[in-house]
């Protein structure tokens, strides 16, 4: 079975998660991503190509994600944030 049709698991997924949340904590200011999100998508709104509903429709999806996952992490110092994810990637 190629790997791609297998089921991932609780282990494949975590990791996976964990690796992610710790590239976008290094990279900084990720809790001001959804405002940053909303600034570039208001001065698209303006041109020509922000009025189409699909690509609308996208922008806010984006800016829904950002902002749960600046919620999500909101309690959390950023040390706190990379220890886990150090723990989760190492396990």
């Amino acid at each position: 079975m190629q790997i791609e049709n297998q089921k991932p698991t609780h282990h494949d997924v975590m990791p996976a998660v964990a690796n992610f949340l710790s590239n976008l904590w290094l990279e900084g200011e990720f809790r001001e991503q959804p405002d940053h999100l909303t600034k570039i998508f208001e001065a698209l709104l303006e041109t020509e190509i922000g009025n189409d509903l699909d690509f609308r429709t996208k922008m806010i999806g984006c800016i829904k994600t950002s902002k749960m996952l600046a919620k999500a992490l909101e309690p959390f110092s950023d040390q706190q944030i990379a220890q886990a994810c150090n723990k989760i990637i190492s396990a």
